[in-house]
């Protein structure tokens, strides 16, 4: 029988001593996790191995014997090493060493095959690989197949080998938090035996990191109560709100703020990850922001931004009113209804005409208006490409206008035609059972349908090619709102917490593991070095992606051109009656 034994790579130079680590049967695999030092008492090894199962909740022990012949191997060391097998009973037992100046090793299982230490014992070939204990603690297997069962000593076959491996070094991080150079009565070897890790600014940030957190979760549920008044809540603000960009951001980032600064502590790697992408999200949001507006700040842009939006209006609205005229003719050469084309044509003449009224008459205190609306910004780049968004939506309202005019004239009159070709047809629309059924008419109704059909579908060519040319320009403006929302969410929703991991530390985001061949020789045991794969770029995204705050209509191409043609009006945002994908 081969057993795989996994051993730490900062343990290969230790000293003498016992091997401390888990054993998985399933798998038939060890895993060694620390050397414990001459001298030492068993009973103290014993209360130490205690401790930490009820602390991680995995099931340490004795697996065999470490032994380093820096020196002339002493017949009595070796002596002691064998009969540690009777204090710490184990099976099977490990009996690892490597020999003086050189770097061969040699590795023996044995078991008992009975039940008497007389009866003679059989050997197991092993497998030795060696394993990174730093990275593998720090590092987190994808996709995460965790225990269902956390019980000391359980290792369920869900779990596989590899996971069992990750989840044994994660779990058993209270091993690792005395070293060679303390006090207590058992010396241990493992990767952190020169001394544990610590950093005076870290502890400082974490002891201060709670009163802050505290006060900040407590100013945002105050601002999370007042945003849910009722003095807030009426129909017609409640639904303006709903429709606002900058609403929808800022309602997003009092949520990231307020999953930041909570005091429950992560349930697991995951939501901790989910924690620090938002984080550093957030910081590079606002510093963003800060750019931005330091930008605006400087050469008084602001000024020159409100001087010119006028002309670019003025413009906007010459170039409508050459197309309405146009329109009013003879586009090209086709021939439309002279009546219902002037009336259109005025009527939408009329529109621009109150619009530029109104921008003009806006026009002493744009500049004061971007100025506020730019301080903004020091609440993050998204924050700002929301006031955009919506400020493209009131400068563009006239053209929204121009669209639902001619959509709802375009649908009314194509609901008109079908339900005149049913009246042809001798069919109608059942309401009440939701289908179409036979009818009977008589002449009068007959004529009447037909009277109306022959107009609305002389009239249908003009209405169209409003529809067309106002859909196109909505379309155009829906476009460039979408790239702003883009940005929006991607700035929201990329994690860049775990991208810096992926290019920094790579091992954090592990996808599996490869082995290299150390040594391979007839009559010595076979030693692999085991490394980790990261975790490619798209699966990071893919796993760590933020939520955004945008919820945009997720229409099929088939269902877009459905309500285009049909008149139906495109929203760019979800509506009550749409499906939830």
């Amino acid at each position: 029988m081969v057993l795989k034994a996994f051993f730490p790579t900062c343990c290969a130079s230790a000293d003498s001593g016992l091997l401390v680590g888990r054993w998985v049967p399933e798998q038939s695999s060890a895993v060694v996790l620390a050397v414990v030092h001459f001298p030492f008492i068993p009973v103290q090894v014993k209360e130490l191995l205690a401790q930490v199962q009820q602390a991680s909740q995995v099931g340490v022990t004795v697996l065999g014997t470490w032994c380093h012949r820096r020196q002339e191997p002493e017949e009595s060391l070796g002596h002691f090493l064998e009969g540690l097998g009777a204090l710490f009973s184990h099976e099977p037992w490990l009996q690892l060493c490597r020999e003086r100046g050189s770097k061969s090793w040699s590795c023996k299982a044995t078991r008992r095959q009975g039940p008497t230490p007389l009866t003679p014992a059989c050997e197991d070939q092993v497998m030795l690989i060696f394993y990174n204990q730093r990275k593998v603690l720090l590092s987190q297997l994808h996709p995460p197949a965790a225990l269902p069962e956390r019980q000391a000593g359980d290792a369920t076959a869900s779990a596989g080998g590899l996971a069992a491996v990750f989840d044994t070094v994660a779990r058993s991080e209270v091993l690792f938090q005395s070293d060679r150079f303390d006090e207590g009565p058992v010396r241990l070897t493992h990767w952190q035996s020169e001394g544990v890790e610590a950093s005076i600014l870290v502890e400082l940030a974490k002891r201060a990191a709670g009163p802050i957190c505290l006060l900040l979760a407590c100013l945002l549920s105050l601002v999370s109560a007042a945003s849910a008044c009722r003095v807030f809540r009426p129909w017609p603000l409640s639904f303006i709100w709903s429709k606002l960009s900058t609403c929808e951001q800022l309602r997003h980032r009092l949520d990231q703020l307020m999953l930041v600064v909570s005091a429950h502590r992560a349930e697991g790697p995951a939501q901790l990850m989910r924690k620090a992408n938002t984080l550093v999200s957030v910081l590079l949001d606002m510093a963003l922001g800060l750019l931005l507006l330091s930008w605006l700040h400087r050469k008084d842009r602001f000024a020159q931004l409100a001087e010119a939006l006028i002309p670019v209006a003025d413009r906007v609205a010459e170039e409508l009113q050459h197309l309405l005229q146009w329109l009013m003719g003879a586009p090209a050469g086709l021939k439309m209804n002279r009546a219902l084309d002037q009336v259109l044509g005025r009527f939408f003449l009329y529109h621009i005409h109150l619009w530029i009224s109104y921008i003009h008459l806006m026009s002493p205190f744009i500049e004061h208006i971007l100025w506020h609306l730019g301080l903004s910004a020091c609440l993050g780049l998204t924050v700002a490409l929301s006031i955009l968004s919506d400020i493209i939506s009131l400068l563009t309202f006239h053209i929204y206008c121009f669209y639902v005019y001619g959509a709802r004239l375009y649908c009314l009159k194509i609901h008109g035609l079908s339900s005149l070709w049913r009246l042809f047809r001798g069919k109608k629309w059942n309401v009440l059972r939701q289908r179409v059924d036979s009818c009977s008419y008589d002449l009068d109704q007959l004529f009447i349908g037909t009277l109306l059909f022959t107009i609305l579908i002389f009239l249908l060519p003009t209405t169209a090619l409003y529809y067309l040319v106002f859909t196109l320009l909505r379309l155009l403006v829906v476009t460039v709102q979408g790239l702003v929302h883009l940005l929006v969410d991607l700035i929201n929703s990329l994690p860049l917490y775990s991208l810096g991991l992926r290019l920094c530390r790579p091992y954090r985001l592990a996808a599996g593991v490869k082995f290299r061949v150390l040594e391979h020789e007839a009559g010595r045991p076979l030693r692999l070095l085991m490394q980790i794969n990261p975790l490619p770029f798209r699966h990071v995204v893919r796993t760590y992606r933020l939520p955004s705050c945008g919820c945009p209509p997720k229409h099929s191409w088939g269902s877009l051109c459905r309500k285009l043609f049909f008149g139906e009006l495109i929203y760019p945002w979800r509506q009550r009656g749409d499906k939830q994908d």
